[in-house]
């Protein structure tokens, strides 16, 4: 299946702007909210958007100065993380908010300028530029939910989820490969109805191993955003309930992800 890569690069400002109408609304005391990952509040998330919005700006507009800032993440482990959530909390919120707004226009922009065809480094796998920009669309969304999760401020989902179901699909080998295992060769099918009603499917029909919901539970499981019991997907055989609970559609080591209890069902 061929990909729009325009599409992709718009549907990636697309999101921005969604999370862009929550954080302008926020007051001073929503960016200082913890939220449900251990030790980062509001403004820890926003940070992180920022600073890694900024670094693929890097990788597209120049490969081999992140080659450098790669170099360095890998020597300093946590303590890099630690740099740039200790920036973002030395800031304002206004500061912060347009640190954020900034960085994601300027990879948007950069973004834009690219054919599709490139190959871009990253601090996972290199990738086409469309996953690369699909996997920016990810962060924007599953951080910008960390967000909309304990602030007083909705973001409904939209069609746009496609792309994060699609990732999450095509992660499932990474999801083992990242913790040292193999993936079981019994195939997955996904039967997912998106925001607006429509279904996706992923997968062979006949498989025996199934995931069916919605795919607003489904990517909030492959971005380890719901544990799977706090969710309504239903799974069916060996190999879908072991993926579930190990999935990961994003780069780096394994996460702790969320615990049973944390959220309610909805719907």
């Amino acid at each position: 299946m061929s990909i729009d890569y325009s599409a992709v690069v718009a549907d990636l400002a697309a999101e921005q702007d969604d999370l862009d109408q929550v954080l302008a609304r926020l007051a001073p005391e929503h960016w200082e909210l913890p939220t449900h990952a251990p030790g980062w509040a509001v403004r820890d998330q926003v940070a992180h958007l920022a600073f890694f919005d900024d670094q693929a700006r890097l990788a597209i507009e120049d490969p081999a100065a992140f080659e450098t800032v790669r170099e360095a993440a890998n020597a300093r482990g946590p303590a890099f993380e630690q740099e740039y959530l200790a920036r973002g909390r030395a800031m304002t919120p206004t500061g912060l908010y347009q640190w954020w707004r900034e960085s994601s226009r300027k990879l948007a922009e950069a973004a834009a300028r690219l054919t599709g065809s490139e190959r871009l480094p990253w601090f996972g796998p290199s990738m086409g530029a469309a996953s690369f920009v699909t996997a920016r669309l990810m962060e924007t969304w599953s951080h910008g939910l960390d967000v909309v999760d304990v602030v007083p401020f909705e973001r409904p989902d939209t069609e746009r989820l496609r792309h994060v179901a699609e990732l999450g699909v095509r992660t499932r080998a990474y999801s083992y490969a990242v913790r040292g295992r193999t993936p079981p060769e019994a195939p997955v099918r996904v039967e997912l109805v998106s925001p607006g009603g429509a279904r996706w499917a992923f997968g062979p029909a006949e498989a025996t191993d199934v995931i069916r919901g919605s795919a607003t539970d489904f990517c909030r499981v492959v971005t380890q955003r719901r544990h799977l019991a706090d969710t309504n997907l239903e799974v069916s055989g060996a190999a879908a309930l072991e993926w579930m609970e190990i999935a990961q559609a994003f780069a780096g080591p394994p996460g702790p992800g969320r615990q049973p209890g944390e959220f309610r069902k909805e719907g």
